[in-house]
């Protein structure tokens, strides 16, 4: 089993060495052999996402009714089915969300981006406006990110094994679990950022493939040319749809460009390149800015396409259609465009009223306070509960697996240290610059894929490597299985609140851990 080892590929060879035995060394360090697994590489995840996609679709339909903020985005989803646009609601009826005639017609001010949205209106296109309609998308695209992470953590490790481990928990995780059975647009945010990761992931293994085949060439500053990077423009169009579907994808575009520019980097020096930090800049500016960040922002823009096409979007129009219409303006769509944008800005940096589940950064990873999505009394002595927490065995575990790869990023150099734990703070810090924002446990649901991965890490290093002992390899896997069968216990212990079981009262009393979980 390959596990996960200190990177060596920052070695030093300078470029006038042009023996074939030196061009070798570093084309061997440039270029690692994957995994020769190849079915197994694939049955291997691919079980797990089936584990995970039956996981979520089972009793998807459950609770019936709306829980917590799908009240909102059910209803925006079927009117962009009927209008191409959000509009304002004021009651259901009949199955349906009655538009607010006395609320600027066919016009809602929506503070969101609209690709989740239509993402959840595929689902109630499929399967009606109901909540196993409203769930589908969210279930799927959950699943999904399961099998990605299971295929990046492969190639991140070279091990089949600890992609699925990566994958395994990040599947019975709690939170994970409940935003993948819920009409709300964290997980379609959360899998377009596995999915721009796992594009640079591989980008970077093809970059540097790419590399070692020119080591031929003229290695000169600025080095040779490689061509354009396709996997480098499929996490601009990741990226653009992780912004369009949430502002906050804006931290990883930032925190993924300053990455995958690292990486080329690294790859410069390992090839010989003088002056590597200055070749890349002359190499790869371009490329960075056209592939991620003008691909990105043409994938934003188009996600807008219904508010483009329709007559009556929130500042669409010019008003001309009656003093009533308060959210007409005198612009054309490019200035009514940006007027929208601003208006959403503001409503985001205002966003400061209290809620009894808002939770501040400091508290998210040590689960202090969860989301109640949903709390019924179905019957006298019972409780029917959907709590969006994480599971403890992954969350608390995930901050000394941090530490392990800090060390590791300091100590051993090694990229995929480095990788996970600056995207965790990328996607994590930012929100301590928020001040007095309303802020919520989900809002690092994006994290979870990177926990896994470091808890994944974190066992490549427990099992050890080939040529440790036998029994120190066995009492390694041992201590893996064991907190593997945690995670999996744990979550089933949190099961009946995650999923909307009902149960005697006293039975869920005893899953709030704390106090300040109910």
């Amino acid at each position: 089993m390959a596990t996960t080892t200190a990177d060596e590929d920052t070695g030093y060879l300078p470029a006038t060495a042009t023996e074939p035995s030196v061009r070798r060394r570093i084309a061997e360090r440039l270029v690692r052999p994957m995994p020769t697994d190849d079915v197994a590489g694939w049955l291997a995840p691919m079980g797990v996402f089936l584990v995970a996609l039956l996981m979520r679709l089972h009793r998807l339909g459950v609770p019936k009714a709306d829980a917590f903020d799908e009240v909102y985005y059910a209803c925006d989803a079927q009117s962009m089915l009927r209008n191409g646009i959000e509009v304002a609601h004021k009651a259901r009826e009949n199955g349906f969300c009655v538009e607010d005639p006395a609320a600027t017609p066919f016009a809602g001010f929506v503070v969101h981006p609209p690709l989740g949205k239509w993402a959840i209106a595929a689902g109630e296109k499929m399967f009606g406006f109901n909540s196993f309609g409203w769930r589908f998308s969210a279930a799927i695209f959950g699943a999904l990110s399961v099998l990605l992470l299971a295929r990046i953590g492969r190639r991140m490790f070279r091990s089949t094994l600890l992609g699925c481990v990566a994958a395994g928990i990040m599947a019975f995780d709690g939170l994970h679990f409940v935003q993948s059975r819920m009409a709300m647009l964290d997980i379609f945010l959360l899998f377009w950022v596995v999915a721009a990761f796992g594009c640079l992931v591989v980008d970077r293994d093809d970059m540097r493939a790419r590399l070692a085949a020119r080591l031929d060439a003229d290695l000169s500053l600025p080095g040779p040319k490689l061509g354009l990077r396709w996997w480098r423009v499929g996490a601009g169009v990741c990226l653009g749809a992780a912004v369009a579907t949430k502002w906050s994808g804006l931290y990883f575009v930032a925190g993924f460009g300053l990455l995958t520019f690292a990486w080329d980097v690294g790859a410069r020096r390992t090839a010989g390149i003088r002056l590597p930090f200055v070749a890349t800049l002359w190499r790869e500016a371009l490329s960075l800015v056209s592939c991620i960040l003008l691909v990105g922002s043409l994938v934003y823009v188009a996600s807008w396409g219904g508010w483009f096409a329709s007559d009556n979007g929130w500042r669409r129009n010019p008003g001309t259609f009656g003093t009533n219409l308060a959210h007409q303006n005198d612009f054309g769509p490019v200035q009514g465009f940006a007027r929208y944008h601003q208006e959403i800005w503001g409503f985001h940096q205002n966003l400061k009223s209290d809620h009894g589940y808002e939770s501040k950064p400091a508290s998210w990873f040590l689960l202090i306070r969860p989301v109640a999505y949903y709390y019924q009394t179905p019957e006298e002595g019972s409780s029917q509960a959907t709590l969006g927490v994480g599971s403890p065995a992954v969350w608390w575990a995930s901050l000394p697996a941090m530490v392990a790869l800090a060390w590791c990023w300091v100590s051993r150099r090694d990229w995929r240290a480095a990788a996970i734990l600056s995207t965790i703070g990328v996607g994590y810090l930012p929100w301590f610059l928020e001040g007095g924002r309303t802020m919520f446990l989900f809002y690092a649901l994006p994290l979870v894929p990177f926990m896994a991965l470091a808890l994944a890490y974190c066992a490549g290093l427990t099992v050890g490597r080939p040529e440790h002992s036998l029994r120190r390899r066995r009492i390694g896997a041992a201590a893996l299985g064991g907190y593997l069968a945690l995670v999996v216990w744990n979550f089933l212990y949190l099961y009946p609140v995650l999923a909307s079981k009902i149960i005697p009262y006293s039975e869920w009393q005893d899953r709030m851990l704390f106090k300040t979980w109910i």
